[in-house]
């Protein structure tokens, strides 16, 4: 996603362009891309100078909606006793409970604050180039 918003400003960024700049199989990329067409981030344009171009301003969308449309849930542990259909018949005195539900609200806090614009001025900052040296991983 940050490196569709810091090139699809002038035109349509195609697959191979994102995975030749950030080293990634082109067919793992088109599944991540489905993923993020599908939660509405990005649309696809064709023609001979399409490609795939945020559907929003960078502003716009959060890292969660990013991480969402990617993984799902963000909570770090299934807690029987925040499912409406399952239960748990002990969280009426579980403790646990509350740790996770403040860790998951924390996550979701933290990550819903976060947006891609963010994002992207800290690559430019840390990685003027664009390419492999991804900044997340660094």
């Amino acid at each position: 996603m940050i490196d569709l918003a810091r090139y699809s400003g002038r035109e349509p960024v195609t697959i191979s362009s994102i995975a030749a700049r950030q080293n990634i199989s082109e067919r793992y990329l088109e599944q991540i891309v489905a993923l993020l067409k599908k939660a509405g981030l990005v649309k696809s344009i064709r023609g001979a100078s399409g490609g795939y171009v945020l559907v929003r301003e960078m502003k716009e969308i959060s890292v969660g909606d990013i991480l969402r449309a990617l993984e799902g849930s963000l909570e770090p542990v299934k807690c029987a006793a925040f499912d409406p259909e399952e239960g748990c018949m002990a969280s009426g005195g579980c403790v646990t409970k509350y740790v996770w539900q403040k860790i998951n609200e924390s996550i979701t806090r933290t990550v819903d604050e976060m947006n891609l614009e963010e994002l992207v001025r800290e690559s430019e900052r840390i990685n003027p180039e664009g390419d492999y040296t991804n900044p997340l991983c660094n």
